[in-house]
């Protein structure tokens, strides 16, 4: 996607399920299980570049001896400077000391030297962006089961509501985001859970028990799961959860539709959760199918003792996996993904084809962002597949007419494609400069270009992967790719048109913003058709006070009245530049909704192209 939204997240958990002598021993690195944290964050760096955080648990610290560790950071390269500061304990000792010193003493001497660690990466959507927004969030508690730290990818649609709800059971909430409001409904639903196996076991096990016997036989008995399906009872979002209580347990969990992603591996060394399936792949060395989804509603447990296993917490909802997770934010290299995303650029073959004709020997194809590369592998594919089997069945047809020449015969097979590298973002400039005109000219500088690539006569095909607010097409990228002077510019999305808002998946939630939007906006007017806006506003405004379940979505009469072909020729209007100089043609072909939903049958939370 070429335009800079912020709205996804990344998490990360690692459970150790041996002694930390036995990763010494087998693999010569005390911190192993630290390493593989770091790496499993590296490897979603895609999911967040505002911040980053880590927090550890400790098993079998002696009293008086911390056992729960946290780091933030919001500054640049967050994932880098968090363990740096993590690994500097044991960076002081020697080689020697590292192979020799108790695993206790190393435990007291490093901070994040423990058995169960959790990650997380954050793109901000809210707020400003400070460590004191960044995840992992801490409940504190004298007792160690009663201590949470938490972190997530998520939206609570209905956050005013759950905190309301808190102050109801007689709570002080300190903060209303939904983040802070999913922590404290656990941390309270973790309460529940130590009063109801207080109560459980009778007055006869507390004569059998002291203080802390009574204490670990509770830590034992925590059942994770009945404490998410109580905390989660009205919750209304789409989330991935990672989550570790002082005792030792720990959790990944998704939300009952499956929206947002998150996969786990064990083995019998470690538990290991990630919203990305090749970082798992990556960092532990495995096939695809040794890498599972954590099933909706399904929260994976792995338990003080070692033992582990996944088990439903909610009751099962309507599967709405999120496809702007596949079109877009997710990493490429996944199989899965990478099949999907060439489906995506099969798919727009025959209009491609259709839109520049027969001077295929005059086109050019390339991709922006980088993201987009997968889409045009499978366009170019489709592309070369259909000109050489329109080429042979020509040559079938004349060849009853007499002999061909090898010339005729190379000619009729089609030209090879030109497929060149004729935009590629450079590095990020900072656009601090406060007055317009001077930050415009900067943005128009993030793209730049291949000169030489395309000649005065060629059509240029570019392909992108998504388009949702068109402010970097119209202010970037179109400014930029004028510079190589063609004939004419065919952007290709591989996504259908971005129309509508979805708090449930990838935040983007400013309708007014969307340039799909806006040219439906501009077809109304157009068309003497402003009566309509007037219509929607009114009847979205009588629902104000209804309950979702209830609502309509009056904004598709916006769009109704429109092809698709009709919007495409529009937003091709509206990424042209007020200064572009350059005045050959812009076309747009959009991806069909048809054409998604065959790439990923198995998505179906397509509300941000459907509204349904």
């Amino acid at each position: 996607m070429s335009d800079p939204i912020k709205h996804e997240c990344g998490v990360a958990l690692v459970r150790l399920l041996k002694p930390l002598d036995h990763y010494r021993r087998e693999h010569g690195d005390v911190a192993w299980g630290l390493r593989r944290l770091y790496l499993l964050m590296e490897k979603q760096h895609n999911r967040g570049q505002d911040g980053a955080g880590l927090a550890t648990v400790k098993l079998d610290m002696a009293p008086g001896d911390p056992f729960m560790a946290r780091a933030r950071s919001a500054k640049r390269n967050p994932v880098e400077r968090l363990f740096d500061e993590a690994m500097s304990d044991l960076g002081d000792l020697s080689e020697r000391e590292l192979d020799q010193l108790p695993i206790a003493k190393l435990k007291q001497r490093a901070e994040f030297l423990g058995e169960v660690l959790i990650g997380h990466l954050r793109y901000g959507t809210y707020g400003g962006n400070t460590s004191d927004q960044c995840h992992p969030l801490l409940r504190r508690n004298i007792v160690a089961s009663r201590n949470l730290a938490l972190a997530g990818n998520f939206n609570m649609t209905n956050a005013p509501e759950l905190f309301a709800r808190l102050v109801e059971y007689g709570l002080h909430p300190v903060g209303g985001s939904d983040t802070q409001v999913v922590l404290e409904r656990i941390g309270y639903s973790l309460d529940r859970e130590h009063d109801r196996l207080h109560a459980a076991m009778g007055p006869e096990s507390f004569a059998q028990l002291d203080g802390k016997d009574l204490a670990d036989e509770i830590a034992r008995e925590l059942n994770v799961a009945r404490v998410l399906g109580h905390a989660s009872a009205d919750w209304d979002g789409g989330f991935v959860l990672v989550g570790a209580i002082g005792s030792g347990d720990a959790f990944a969990c998704r939300d009952p539709s499956g929206i947002r992603p998150c996969f786990y591996y064990a083995d019998d060394e470690v538990v290991a959760a990630a919203s990305e399936r090749p970082a798992l792949m990556t960092v532990f060395n495995v096939h695809a199918d040794r890498i599972k989804p954590v099933p909706p509603g399904h929260v994976l447990v792995a338990r003080r003792d070692g033992t582990w296993d996944v088990q439903p917490f909610a009751a099962p909802r309507p599967l709405r996996q999120c496809t702007f997770e596949r079109v877009y934010f997710s990493r490429g290299n996944d199989p899965d993904i990478y099949r999907e995303r060439q489906a995506l650029g099969r798919n727009l073959a025959p209009r491609v084809l259709e839109a520049i004709g027969d001077n295929l020997d005059r086109a050019v194809f390339s991709f922006i962002p980088n993201t987009a590369e997968t889409a045009y592998l499978g366009l170019t594919a489709e592309i070369d597949r259909l000109a050489r089997c329109r080429g042979i069945d020509e040559i079938v047809r004349r060849s009853s007419e007499g002999p061909l020449s090898r010339v005729e015969v190379d000619r009729l097979l089609g030209p090879r494609l030109r497929r060149e590298k004729s935009a590629h973002k450079d590095q990020r400039l900072r656009t601090f400069i406060t007055h317009d005109k001077a930050r415009r000219d900067l943005v128009a500088h993030v793209y730049d270009i291949t000169r030489g690539s395309v000649g005065p006569e060629d059509t240029l095909v570019v392909v992108d992967d998504s388009i949702v607010r068109g402010t970097t097409l119209r202010d970037s990228i179109i400014t930029m790719l004028s510079r190589l002077s063609p004939a004419r510019i065919v952007v290709v999305s591989s996504a259908p048109p971005i129309a509508y808002p979805d708090c449930y998946g990838i935040d983007m939630s400013q309708l007014g913003r969307f340039i799909a939007f806006e040219a439906a906006v501009a077809l109304l007017r157009e068309h003497g058709q402003e009566h309509v806006l007037t219509e929607v506003e009114e009847r979205c405004l009588e629902q104000a006070s209804f309950s979702p379940e209830r609502m309509v979505n009056h904004v598709a009469a916006i769009y109704e009245p429109f092809t698709l072909e009709q919007i495409e020729g529009k937003v091709a209007q509206l990424i042209r530049s007020d200064t572009l100089e350059w005045t050959g043609p812009i076309d747009l072909i959009y991806q069909s909704v048809e054409g998604l939903r065959a790439a990923m049958p198995e998505h179906s939370g397509d509300w941000y192209f459907t509204g349904a």
